[in-house]
């Protein structure tokens, strides 16, 4: 037999990030515990609204299923003595698993005879224990910031209200944090009022007659439609945002959305001045005409019904108001300077107690941002743009607006560049030089944009890794890992073969410069040039690269990031070929042939045997070309020429024993197998592939 069983755990407000933790947690917690104690069921859910976390299992089994098992103790040899008593070992053993020693039985395990108990524990009862499955979910849950209430050591999300502990019509009860579970839960704050669930099954049905409605799913269909339905009403469109929508559906209980209307006088302003309170302060979705123009409307989500609908309208529009009105003001304010002259006051804002203001900082960018220019071999107009990106990139730092919207920097420092008279490819830069600001956000298009994003991610990696901050497992609060991430993504979108050492060479001369004491370059280099090669992984994994593909490919990697994405890519491509076979096959002998033998430079006329002579000629006749090919960076041309070699490598392994008593005919041998495994291995350590 089985029944359904409920477990509701109110509570004040939680917040809206917290949810889809407690989501996850309250379901794998749930379903670890109920394998643990032997109880099978139909079917688990979780539940969450601002007010609640919920669980609902469907034909919980009534009893545990019985436990039949046998469990292996000492050695034979241990547990009895030569007379054939049991021994201490073999008492002590069966006292522990709750059986006599006359019926432990002897069993082999890999050729060694152990005793074995056969366990018998018959199931208990479901209700017995389920108080103690829900006290052990509550108090296993962990949440960012947990609370303590009342004079109570124990520490929540948000203090605990009431719990709801059924199973079938039965109540399960327990007492926790003061409260004794029960059947009666808690509707909407506002539009609700306590009821009583006299079922599982009736728990959906039961809340939504009090105005909530407990599926986060469901809220977020039914906030996503009625939006959509304003929006066409409105002869608009609402761009999907997932972000927005899953933090909305996680504020409310009882969604209705509701229409807007931002006044005309603000339409004038920056469409980001506008957006931005609206989504990130108002939690409000921008209405957009079907040609993507931003329309004097927005959409927000009430915690409740229709009633005086009139009246929150009005109050959302009157905050809305006043976050527009500073807006405004900030704006008109900003462009009476020329976002030049606002660069100097960058010296009064410290980057980083250990590396200076950000004054100092642009000044290292606009260093780095230089090298980077040679480096790709720029012309002068380039050279300048770059260079007036740097200088301006972090000036809206110190505007009103960016004060009061951080979210804005970057995007208002293109708009008041442009105001000033900046050239567009300053603008653009200084727009895209934060970019990539997220994962899965857009690269730099623009050249200005790409140099000096790099410049700027490349001066902060530099800087924290110079005074000791280093990610670790989870933690990298100055988000180097995504700074770095971007670096290899701009390097490999835009085929920019840089030299990173360089670049790192750069950037600490600049930190040095400037009288900041970083610890010594060689101590830091291997540390940044391992970070980014870690993060080169991760790009050419998120491209769909095999894993063994990208370790053979960045095995002895040099620093430049598209050369060693380019080899991946090219041996991806050519691992899947026939040929491949036997090309990787050559590559593999050779290489441990001579990975214990010290390796001398070859000397032809220490050969001998003609397939060995053939194939040192066969190599000096492509050396040359094959070289040229890898210095250019056409590794699949490099590796066609390298492939000519495999029929004289095959006829030289049926020819001749390499490892000879001939001291010096073997190291020739050897020599020769170190030149093949260089061409060979044009596109990484293929003895790494699976």
């Amino acid at each position: 037999m089985a029944k359904d069983f409920l477990l509701e755990i109110g509570t004040e407000e939680i917040p809206a990030k917290f949810a889809p933790g407690v989501l996850q947690q309250l379901e794998e917690k749930a379903r670890k515990q109920l394998q643990e104690l032997r109880l099978d069921f139909a079917e688990l859910k979780v539940y969450t609204t601002p007010r609640r976390m919920a669980m609902l299992i469907k034909d919980l089994a009534e009893k545990q299923t019985d436990l039949e098992a046998e469990v292996k103790g000492p050695a034979f040899k241990a547990a009895f003595d030569t007379d054939g008593n049991p021994t201490k070992a073999a008492q002590g053993f069966a006292r522990g698993q709750g059986v006599d020693p006359k019926d432990l039985f002897v069993q082999e395990l890999n050729g060694v005879p152990y005793v074995y108990a056969r366990k018998f524990e018959a199931g208990k009862p479901a209700s017995e224990l389920l108080a103690q499955f829900c006290l052990d979910l509550i108090t296993g849950l962990h949440f960012p910031k947990p609370m303590r209430w009342a004079d109570l050591d124990f520490r929540f999300a948000r203090p605990i209200r009431w719990i709801v502990a059924l199973f079938g019509t039965e109540v399960i009860p327990f007492e926790f944090v003061g409260l004794t579970s029960g059947r009666v839960s808690r509707g909407h704050r506002t539009l609700g009022h306590d009821i009583e669930i006299k079922e599982p099954a009736q728990y959906l049905e039961s809340l939504r007659q009090v105005f909530v409605m407990v599926d986060p799913e469901e809220r977020k269909k039914v906030i996503w439609e009625q939006i959509q339905k304003l929006a066409q009403d409105a002869g608009g469109t609402v761009d999907e945002d997932a972000e927005l929508l899953e933090e909305v559906m996680h504020i409310v209980e009882y969604p209705t959305a509701l229409m807007g209307e931002v006044a005309d006088k603000y339409m004038h302003l920056p469409e980001a001045v506008i957006t931005t309170p609206m989504k990130e302060h108002q939690r409000y979705f921008p209405v957009r005409s079907k040609s993507g123009k931003l329309l004097p409307h927005f959409i927000t989500v009430r915690n409740g019904g229709t009633h005086a609908l009139d009246k929150v309208k009005a109050g959302n529009e009157k905050v809305l108001k006043a976050r527009l009105e500073d807006a405004a003001f900030y704006y008109r304010e900003d462009q009476k300077q020329p976002l030049a002259e606002l660069v100097g006051k960058l010296e009064k804002i410290v980057y980083h107690d250990k590396l200076g203001t950000v004054r100092q900082r642009v000044e290292r960018v606009r260093s780095l941002a230089r090298q980077i220019a040679i480096q790709l071999g720029l012309g002068e107009k380039e050279k300048s743009w770059i260079d007036r990106t740097a200088l301006l990139a972090k000036a809206d730092l110190v505007t009103l607006m960016v004060y009061d919207f951080p979210e804005l920097q970057g995007i208002m420092g293109a708009d008041y560049a442009a105001i000033s008279g900046e050239p567009q490819e300053v603008a653009t830069g200084i727009l895209e030089h934060y970019q990539p600001r997220f994962a899965g956000d857009a690269l730099p298009a623009s050249l200005t944009g790409q140099v000096v994003s790099i410049a700027d991610k490349l001066d902060a990696i530099v800087g924290a890794f110079g005074i000791g901050i280093q990610p670790t497992g989870s933690q990298d609060p100055y988000a180097l890992r995504r700074q770095a991430q971007g670096i290899v993504g701009i390097l490999i979108d835009a085929g920019w073969d840089i030299s990173l050492k360089k670049l790192f060479a750069e950037s600490y001369e600049s930190f040095s410069r400037q009288g900041v004491k970083l610890q010594p370059l060689a101590e830091i280099l291997p540390a940044l040039h391992d970070f980014f090669l870690q993060r080169l992984r991760y790009v050419l994994q998120e491209q769909g690269l095999r894993y063994d593909t990208v370790d053979a490919a960045l095995t002895n990697a040099g620093d430049s990031m598209m050369r060693t994405a380019k080899k991946a890519s090219v041996l991806a491509e050519k691992r899947e070929t026939a040929e491949f076979v036997p090309y990787s096959q050559a590559f593999i002998r050779c290489l441990n042939l001579i990975k214990k033998a010290e390796t001398q430079a070859l000397n032809p006329k220490d050969l001998v045997d003609p397939a060995e002579i053939a194939l040192s000629e066969a190599i000096s006749l492509r050396k040359e070309r094959f070289d040229n090919l890898v210095t250019l960076g056409e590794y699949s041309q490099a590796y066609q020429v390298a492939s000519e070699l495999i029929p004289y490598i095959e006829d030289l392994f049926q020819a001749v024993m390499i490892m000879v008593e001939d001291e010096k005919l073997k190291q020739a041998r050897l020599a020769l197998l170190s030149e093949c495994v260089e061409m060979l291995g044009c596109l990484g350590n293929l003895s790494l592939l699976a």
